[in-house]
């Protein structure tokens, strides 16, 4: 099982998107890029707090979202780890968020100056940086 300190959460104070946000969204993205796996150790409450100078409170928030979503797993006295249980996502719920995080992305993007062909570049990059399960692996 990694070291927790080998996952470290980064805030952007000029995004605009809540802290608790930010957390829950780059659990989600190390998931989905393979930089964290079922099983892998989050960093506690009080050590992500800490690090970012934030209310343990607002990391607690994310953890348990992440948990109500089973996405993660908290163990008394042990810590949280990310679930190993598949979520069940039906097709048609998968196309339509996929079509909405893609739209929220895109203007995101373009708000900061970059266009689509540098965002695509930079997805591509990270694809090839990411584990190679992860890379080849399609999603319905």
């Amino acid at each position: 099982m990694p070291n927790p300190a080998e996952f470290a959460f980064r805030l952007d104070s000029h995004s605009g998107v809540p802290v608790y946000r930010q957390l829950i969204d780059q659990v989600q993205g190390a998931i989905a890029s393979g930089a964290l796996r079922p099983g892998d150790q989050l960093p506690t409450v009080r050590l992500v707090a800490v690090e970012l100078a934030i209310n343990p409170n607002t990391v607690l928030r994310a953890y348990r979202e992440l948990e109500i979503r089973g996405i993660l797993d908290t163990q008394q006295g042990t810590g949280t780890f990310v679930s190993d249980r598949p979520l069940e996502t039906r097709p048609e719920e998968k196309s339509r968020l996929l079509t909405q995080l893609a739209q929220e992305f895109a203007a995101r993007a373009g708000a900061a100056g970059l266009t689509l062909h540098q965002v695509i570049d930079e997805l591509r990059r990270m694809q090839s940086h990411a584990a190679p399960t992860q890379s080849t692996r399609r999603t319905s």
